[in-house]
């Protein structure tokens, strides 16, 4: 059993594969909730769907059980951190009702849902983090829905720390910069050349690596000074 638990949803791979390393490292056990199985050991894996906004009538419960089996008398300390995210192709002129739905079920409401799920077996000295983007308080063309959920995202994340006054819980939102991550390769279609451009418009000259986000996540999940906080990790954008 553990006094410390990482409950994270999208773990199975990238920044939030590297956060679950880095939660474990400390001792957190972990509760991973995702549609791909996580190949890392020692993790609870939940199935779950997001983008199915009744995903939490089913999920909830086996989520309370595993929270009970793995932490004394369900007491210890939880962090939450939302990294699960949805990233479409799309613009203002072409979205549709339907996918602009999809992405705000997964990157907004999923969140608050599982927020709903868990605040009340969450002691003081708990915290819930986001993890929003570059993009939750800038645009660029071509990511609309995208776009508008970050920038949501953060309006929860504040709304969270408002309301979760005196509780001892606190809250933030890391926005990372370009993350060598599979979808930023899935969406640019794996072009290098795209990588390397993109590269090109941060200070370091390089892509962020996912143990920088997990160490910058971590951060924001065990230091209470920060709290209400947009936390951009992004190594400097140079901007044009």
């Amino acid at each position: 059993m553990s006094a410390k638990m990482l409950i994270i949803t999208g773990g199975s791979r990238g920044i939030g594969s590297a956060t679950i390393e880095r939660f474990q490292a400390d001792g957190f056990s972990v509760v991973n909730l995702s549609r791909t199985p996580t190949a890392l050991t020692g993790v609870t894996q939940i199935n779950v769907d997001m983008s199915d906004i009744g995903w939490a009538n089913q999920g909830a419960a086996k989520l309370h059980d595993a929270v009970l089996t793995r932490m004394p008398s369900g007491q210890g300390r939880i962090v939450v951190v939302h990294n699960a995210g949805l990233l479409e192709k799309d613009s203002v002129g072409t979205v549709t009702a339907e996918s602009f739905a999809n992405v705000m079920q997964v990157n907004v409401i999923a969140p608050a849902q599982l927020n709903q799920i868990l605040l009340p077996i969450m002691v003081p000295g708990s915290a819930i983090v986001y993890v929003g983007s570059t993009l939750s308080e800038k645009a660029v063309a071509n990511s609309c829905s995208y776009v508008t959920s970050k920038h949501a995202m953060v309006g929860l994340m504040r709304a969270t720390c408002q309301d979760l006054i005196g509780t001892g819980i606190h809250t933030n939102c890391v926005c990372p910069g370009f993350t060598d991550t599979e979808m930023l390769r899935a969406h640019v279609g794996g072009d290098q050349g795209i990588l390397d451009s993109i590269a090109s418009g941060v200070t370091f000259n390089r892509l962020i690596q996912p143990k920088e986000m997990a160490e910058a996540i971590y951060v924001a999940a065990t230091q209470p000074v920060f709290n209400g906080a947009v936390m951009h990790a992004n190594l400097g954008q140079i901007e044009r």
